[in-house]
C-alpha cells in the first residue's frame, strides 16, 4: 500500500508545516504565503462570518461562512468534481465554455440538470470579463492556480479567488484529484466527504499497482500513443511531465512519447517510427476510432500503423467529464485503462458494474443502460471542436 503510506506521511508533514505557518502570522484576503506553505487548511477567522483557506498557489483567501454562488473559470474539469459534494452543483452559476461543451454531452446534467443554467458569458478566448463575473455575484471563483492574471483580476475586483493546480503535484492524476477534492471539502465545509472520495482513488491505485507488480518479469507492456488533441491538421500527444505519462506508467503500458515533454506536437512520420500497439483518443479531440480505421482524415494515412491495423484504437470514455485529466471519475478511468492495457491481468473487471456502483456510491445516481452506453461511446461534439 505504497501510495496510501505516502499519503499518510505527506499529511503528517503538512500538519507540521501548517502549525508553523499559522504560528508565524495571520493571513488576509489576497495575501501570498511563503513557498513552503502547507496544503490548504480551513482555519477560523477572527472576523465574524468569515473563514480562511490556503489554496494551491499558496494564497490565503478570506471566504464567507457560507458558499452559495460559485464561478469556475480556467480549470475545466472542476465542475464535475464539485458535483461530488452534496448540494454543490446547484451553486455553480458560471463555468468555462469548454466545460459546458463537455457537460452537454456528459452524464453531469442528468445527475444535476441545474448545471446547464450556468453562464459561460464571462469568458471569451480564455480571458475573464470582470464585469460579467460581477453580474453573477459569486461568493467565490475557482481558477487555475497557474493563471496569475485571473487571480489579479478577481482580487482587484474584491472577489475571493481560490486556485486549483494542475501542475503542482507532478501530473500524478490521483494525487492531483486528492488535492482538488481536499481543497473543495474545505471550501464547501464537507471535509469528511472529501476524505472518502480521495481515499477511494488511492485504494484503486494501490489495487492496480499491486496486480501489476505481482506479474513481475512476465509483464509485457504495450507501446501506447495518446492523441491528446488532434484537430485542424495538428496532432498533439501527451509526453512525460503530463497526465498521460502517469496513466500509462500506472496501468502497465509504455508511453511512446516519453522522451517528449508535456503536450507535444508530433507528425505522422514520428508515429510511423513509434508504430504503437494501442492508441487512445481523448475527448479534447473530435475524432473517433472509426475515423482512423476508415482512414478518412485528409492528409493523414493511418493505415500503416499497427494499432489501427489491429483495431486497437480507443476513445476515452466521458462520464461526468472527460476521463483523461483529473476529474470526478478519475478512479474509473484508472480501472478502464488498466483493463485495456493489461486485459489478461484485469479480465475479471466488469467496467459497467464498476461504473454503476461508483455512480450510486458517490453521486447517489442509478445509471440506465442507455447512459452507460453514452459514457463508453462519447460523441465528437464533446470536444467542442469540429472535425
Amino acid at each position: 500500500m505504497f501510495k496510501l503510506s505516502k499519503r499518510i506521511l505527506s499529511a503528517a508533514v503538512s500538519a507540521l508545516l501548517l502549525t508553523s505557518a499559522l504560528g508565524g502570522c495571520a493571513g488576509t484576503a489576497g495575501q501570498s504565503s511563503s513557498e513552503a506553505a502547507a496544503p490548504s487548511e480551513a482555519v477560523s477567522s477572527a472576523q465574524a462570518g468569515t473563514r480562511t483557506v490556503t489554496d494551491h498557489a499558496g494564497n490565503t483567501i478570506v471566504l464567507p461562512a457560507e458558499i452559495n454562488r460559485i464561478v469556475i473559470s480556467s480549470i475545466m474539469p472542476l465542475p464535475s468534481v464539485v458535483a461530488l459534494f452534496d448540494g454543490a452543483a446547484a451553486k455553480v452559476v458560471g463555468m468555462d465554455p469548454s466545460s459546458m461543451a463537455a457537460a452537454k454531452n456528459s452524464i453531469l446534467p442528468k445527475v444535476h440538470p441545474e448545471i446547464l443554467n450556468a453562464s459561460t458569458d464571462f469568458l471569451k478566448d480564455g480571458s475573464i470579463n470582470i464585469e460579467e463575473v460581477l453580474k453573477l455575484k459569486p461568493d467565490v471563483v475557482f481558477y487555475s492556480a497557474d493563471n496569475t492574471a485571473d487571480y489579479e483580476t478577481l482580487t482587484k475586483a474584491g472577489i475571493p479567488a481560490v486556485g486549483f493546480s494542475t501542475s503542482k503535484f507532478k501530473f500524478d492524476t490521483v494525487e492531483t484529484f486528492d488535492n482538488w477534492v481536499t481543497l473543495l471539502g474545505e471550501v464547501l465545509g464537507q471535509a469528511d466527504t472529501a476524505k472518502q472520495i480521495a481515499d477511494y482513488g488511492y485504494q484503486v491505485e494501490d489495487e492496480i499497482a499491486g496486480t501489476i507488480k505481482a506479474a513481475g518479469d512476465s509483464l509485457k507492456k504495450p507501446k501506447v500513443l495518446i492523441l491528446f488533441r488532434y484537430d485542424n491538421g495538428t496532432i498533439k500527444t501527451s509526453g512525460s511531465n503530463f497526465f498521460g505519462q502517469y496513466w500509462l506508467d500506472t496501468t502497465g503500458a509504455e508511453n511512446v512519447a516519453k522522451d517528449l515533454k508535456g503536450m507535444a506536437e508530433i507528425n505522422m512520420e514520428q508515429i510511423y517510427q513509434w508504430n504503437p500497439d494501442k492508441i487512445y483518443i481523448t475527448n479534447f479531440s473530435p475524432y473517433q476510432p472509426d475515423d482512423l480505421y476508415g482512414n478518412s482524415i485528409e492528409g493523414f494515412d493511418w493505415s500503416k500503423v499497427k494499432a489501427v491495423q489491429d483495431k486497437s484504437v480507443y476513445k476515452f470514455p466521458l462520464g461526468m467529464y472527460r476521463w483523461f485529466p483529473p476529474a470526478s471519475d478519475t478512479p474509473l478511468a484508472m480501472k478502464w485503462l488498466a483493463m485495456k492495457n493489461q486485459p489478461e491481468l484485469f479480465k475479471d473487471v466488469d467496467m459497467e458494474k464498476e461504473v454503476k456502483e461508483y455512480y450510486q456510491r458517490f453521486y447517489h445516481y442509478d445509471l440506465s443502460e442507455e447512459e452507460l452506453r453514452q459514457i463508453f461511446n462519447p460523441s465528437s461534439e464533446a470536444s467542442g471542436l469540429k472535425k
